[in-house]
Protein backbone atom coordinates (compact mmCIF):
# COMPACT_ATOMS: atom_id res chain seq x y z
CA UNK A 1 0.00 0.00 0.00
CA UNK A 2 1.30 3.44 -0.87
CA UNK A 3 2.35 5.58 2.11
CA UNK A 4 -0.08 8.31 1.03
CA UNK A 5 -2.95 5.79 1.12
CA UNK A 6 -1.97 4.62 4.58
CA UNK A 7 -1.77 8.22 5.83
CA UNK A 8 -5.24 8.96 4.40
CA UNK A 9 -6.77 5.86 6.01
CA UNK A 10 -5.12 6.57 9.35
CA UNK A 11 -6.33 10.17 9.28
CA UNK A 12 -9.84 8.98 8.36
CA UNK A 13 -9.79 6.67 11.37
CA UNK A 14 -8.75 9.55 13.61
CA UNK A 15 -11.52 11.78 12.25
CA UNK A 16 -14.09 9.01 12.69
CA UNK A 17 -13.17 8.63 16.36
CA UNK A 18 -13.75 12.39 16.69
CA UNK A 19 -17.28 11.96 15.22
CA UNK A 20 -16.23 13.78 12.04
CA UNK A 21 -17.50 11.15 9.62
CA UNK A 22 -18.06 13.47 6.66
CA UNK A 23 -14.46 14.67 6.81
CA UNK A 24 -13.26 11.09 7.25
CA UNK A 25 -15.09 10.03 4.11
CA UNK A 26 -13.70 12.99 2.19
CA UNK A 27 -10.21 11.89 3.24
CA UNK A 28 -10.53 8.16 2.53
CA UNK A 29 -12.83 7.93 -0.47
CA UNK A 30 -10.46 9.37 -3.11
CA UNK A 31 -7.63 6.97 -2.27
CA UNK A 32 -10.00 4.02 -2.19
CA UNK A 33 -11.50 4.92 -5.56
CA UNK A 34 -8.13 5.19 -7.35
CA UNK A 35 -6.67 1.99 -5.88
CA UNK A 36 -5.91 -0.82 -8.27
CA UNK A 37 -6.94 -4.40 -7.49
CA UNK A 38 -3.80 -5.16 -5.50
CA UNK A 39 -3.90 -2.01 -3.40
CA UNK A 40 -7.67 -2.38 -3.03
CA UNK A 41 -7.12 -5.77 -1.40
CA UNK A 42 -4.45 -4.25 0.87
CA UNK A 43 -6.90 -1.50 1.85
CA UNK A 44 -9.61 -4.07 2.57
CA UNK A 45 -7.24 -6.09 4.77
CA UNK A 46 -6.04 -2.92 6.56
CA UNK A 47 -9.63 -1.86 7.26
CA UNK A 48 -10.49 -5.28 8.68
CA UNK A 49 -7.32 -5.30 10.78
CA UNK A 50 -7.95 -1.78 12.10
CA UNK A 51 -11.65 -1.77 12.96
CA UNK A 52 -10.81 -0.57 16.46
CA UNK A 53 -8.96 2.44 14.98
CA UNK A 54 -12.29 3.66 13.64
CA UNK A 55 -14.59 2.67 16.50
CA UNK A 56 -12.32 2.82 19.50
CA UNK A 57 -13.65 -0.66 20.38
CA UNK A 58 -12.37 -4.18 19.82
CA UNK A 59 -14.36 -6.30 17.38
CA UNK A 60 -13.98 -9.86 16.23
CA UNK A 61 -13.11 -10.08 12.54
CA UNK A 62 -15.67 -12.23 10.69
CA UNK A 63 -14.28 -15.31 9.01
CA UNK A 64 -14.74 -15.52 5.26
CA UNK A 65 -17.01 -18.20 3.89
CA UNK A 66 -15.39 -20.90 1.75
Amino acid sequence: MRPSTLRALSRAAELTRQNRLTEAMLMAEPVILVADDIEGEEIRRWLLDHIADFTGENHEIPKELP
